[in-house]
């Protein structure tokens, strides 16, 4: 079954529209990636200030292929080439990694 990445960052509500917009632009960059099935950018609602970036992947290969290739120069919500790069919106980020061991969708009629 796949993996599940999901990129915890800590955005202060200042960068919030800032982190929003970065992902916005980026639209597209990962989707036509080998092995990529999902993503979301999950918006906090209320007593926290981390976002949640949660992609699915085929395999662990397929997205340490992302990595190592294109969508590392935009991971994170950044963008610009190098030595462009403007300030991360986040102020920290921790990369966590799960299996998918069970999957269900809603009932088809």
């Amino acid at each position: 079954m796949s993996i599940v990445k999901i990129n915890v960052l800590t955005v202060p509500e200042e960068q919030r529209e800032t982190l929003e917009k970065r992902f916005a632009a980026r639209a597209g960059a990962v989707e036509g990636s080998d092995g990529f099935e999902w993503f979301e950018l999950l918006r906090p609602v209320e007593g926290t200030d981390t976002y949640l970036v949660y992609t699915r992947w085929r395999t662990e290969e397929d997205f340490q292929a992302w990595t190592a290739g294109r969508g590392q120069a935009t991971h994170g919500g950044g963008g610009g080439a190098q030595g462009d790069r403007p300030k991360p919106a986040a102020t920290d980020a921790t990369l966590w990694s799960f299996e998918v061991v069970q999957q269900t969708g809603p009932k088809q009629a």
